[in-house]
């Protein structure tokens, strides 16, 4: 994965959406653990150095060095870091295109080799588990196999016979991966299921030929696009079967159901066909990999909605709403660390800051490492709303405690009372009205108070009380690269945006749907004071009249009107 990870055609989208995911149980005998599963076991949780030797800039020479995408030079106390924050294991992708020679001896540059290497061994002198990989060049060239197929091969075996050569004899704690997310333009899934296995097959015997430790040394293998669709682990497998090796480990990568992960399709929250795909994920490659004995690795998890916005954005801002993500990632690390897969974060900068050693979201990590141990309790949402002008109110707010018990609830350092500020029934926590109404006397509209609910095991849940009243948006012009409707938010936090043509069907990218893409089409900036519409919307909008509905996290649905007539944009508030 780069920065930006392309989308799943419209087509299958709308399959997807139609698909009634069977949400059944993985197999409930567990096999005997296998070395390779404990080896993958000791592995859990691992980590991506992403955008940094997988980075290139074709207009630099030699594609540029490893901080072209934004990244700073890897140092080994960098290093050291990655391991204090508690990862066992660090993936390595490397794009290899243009730091090596041409035929027929594609030799790469010693100097590239070289870094790489040490990295290496900066990594594997932390203790942690290490996988390198051929990434990149999967979209860049290897694709093209169908059409070059001699030369391609060539130059795919030229780069893992070198690499093999350079680390035969390091430890077995360093692994290599035959390609990330493997593709082949212009042919059926059938046919690039028989090149991938022609490809994986070539690289395993050219490792396994090499001398050394690597008659043993644990090798990665993909599926097809790195998915977890029946039929591309049942290839897999295939290919795993036909090799007949203790020391495979099967990959896939995961970024959850597309319409969630972006937030598109009426997707804003986590919901059933959300979770029956994490369910589908590990159902597939638990009862086809792991129950007989070879162990999976997800090499990249996240979801693919963080890139649509600056590493520093608001909470309130980012893609998928906070506290959606954060239940996502609940479930899907629960669901993951059941069916005995090891998770392996994509971090493309984002999530670690490199320069600070921070986390830009300490709430994610909190709860990615909480839940190697147990589950978190969750929460039906993470924004509490008290209408300003309305009686005053109980507000009830389901838990989900996955079987633990909530201890206490603090507002800074005033602990609620139980019976005086809140009550739980059940899993229904309620605020009482009385606490509200004393939140928000006098308090101006937006967040008036976090709450920290706190339980006996895993990460605490945030609650963001928020005192709203109706956004009012207000008339606007511009044009298709500049335009911005003045909002005045009053509180309220938005969730998504419809767009549709007044005189029938949907406008904008992927028309198949009204709901647009947050982030991407449509942003809000609570700061500003303003929703804008990107150039990406405008790009697919006729010129005429296009009704937009905004719909906010307290449920409000507010109007809006824009005419466009070429690059200009006037916008009328209803």
């Amino acid at each position: 994965m780069r920065a930006k990870k392309s989308c799943l055609s419209a087509l299958l989208v709308v399959a997807l959406l139609m698909a009634l995911f069977p949400s059944v149980s993985s197999a409930a005998a567990s096999p005997k653990e296998t070395k390779m599963q404990s080896y993958v076991n000791a592995m859990q949780p691992g980590w991506n150095l992403g955008n940094t030797f997988d980075s290139f800039n074709t207009n630099a020479p030699n594609n540029g060095d490893e901080t072209s995408w934004g990244n700073p030079i890897v140092t080994k106390e960098f290093i050291k870091e990655i391991k204090k924050q508690g990862f066992k294991s660090i993936r390595i992708p490397i794009t290899w295109s243009g730091r090596m020679g041409g035929a027929p001896d594609y030799t790469i540059n010693p100097d590239w080799m070289d870094r790489v290497q040490q990295v290496v061994d900066w990594s594997l002198q932390e203790g942690l588990y290490v996988m390198i990989n051929i990434h990149h060049d999967s979209w860049m060239w290897i694709s093209k196999a169908p059409e070059n197929h001699d030369a391609v091969l060539d130059q795919y075996n030229a780069i893992w016979t070198q690499v093999a050569d350079r680390f035969k004899n390091h430890s077995d704690k360093l692994m290599f991966e035959s390609i990330n997310e493997p593709l082949f333009d212009n042919v059926d899934v059938a046919t690039q299921h028989a090149f991938l296995d022609e490809f994986n097959t070539s690289f395993f015997h050219i490792v396994r030929a090499s001398g050394g430790k690597n008659d043993v040394r644990p090798l990665v293998l993909p599926t097809l696009f790195t998915n977890n669709s029946q039929e591309h682990v049942d290839s897999l497998a295939s290919t795993i079967a036909d090799l007949n090796d203790p020391n495979l480990i099967a990959t896939i990568h995961f970024y959850g159901f597309w319409p969630f992960s972006v937030n598109i399709a009426a997707f804003p929250k986590l919901e059933e066909l959300t979770i029956n795909d994490i369910d589908t994920m590990a159902n597939n490659v638990y009862n086809t990999f792991v129950s007989k004995g070879i162990p999976v690795v997800i090499g990249e998890f996240g979801l693919l909605g963080w890139d649509a916005t600056p590493f520093k954005t608001p909470f309130s801002e980012g893609v998928p709403e906070h506290g959606e993500m954060l239940k996502f990632l609940e479930y899907f690390t629960y669901k993951s660390i059941e069916n005995k897969l090891t998770l392996m974060l994509w971090d493309n900068g984002g999530r670690f800051d490199r320069r600070t050693l921070q986390w830009n979201d300490p709430e994610l990590y909190d709860l990615i490492m909480a839940s190697l141990k147990s589950r978190s309790a969750t929460a039906e949402s993470d924004l509490i709303f008290v209408r300003k002008d309305a009686p005053a109110q109980d507000s009830v707010m389901p838990l989900n405690l996955n079987g633990n018990v909530l201890t206490s609830i603090k507002l800074g350092d005033y602990e609620l009372m139980e019976g005086t500020d809140y009550a739980l029934n059940g899993e229904d926590l309620t605020l009482k009205a009385s606490f509200l109404a004393n939140l928000t006397d006098s308090a101006e509209l937006g967040e008036v108070a976090v709450l920290k609910a706190q339980f006996n095991k895993g990460t605490d849940w945030t609650f963001y009380v928020m005192y709203n009243d109706t956004p009012v948006l207000q008339n606007a012009e511009g044009t298709t690269a500049n335009f911005a409707i003045p909002t005045a938010f009053n509180g309220d936090r938005l969730a998504t945006m419809e767009a549709a043509y007044a005189e029938g069907g949907n406008a904008g990218p992927h028309n198949w749907t009204s709901f647009k893409e947050f982030a991407r089409t449509f942003k809000p900036s609570y700061a500003a004071n303003e929703i804008t519409l990107t150039q990406s919307f405008f790009n697919e909008v006729n010129d005429g009249t296009v009704i937009l509905k905004f719909h906010f996290w307290s449920g409000a649905i507010i109007e809006y009107t824009i005419t466009k007539n070429g690059t200009n944009i006037t916008g009328t508030a209803s």
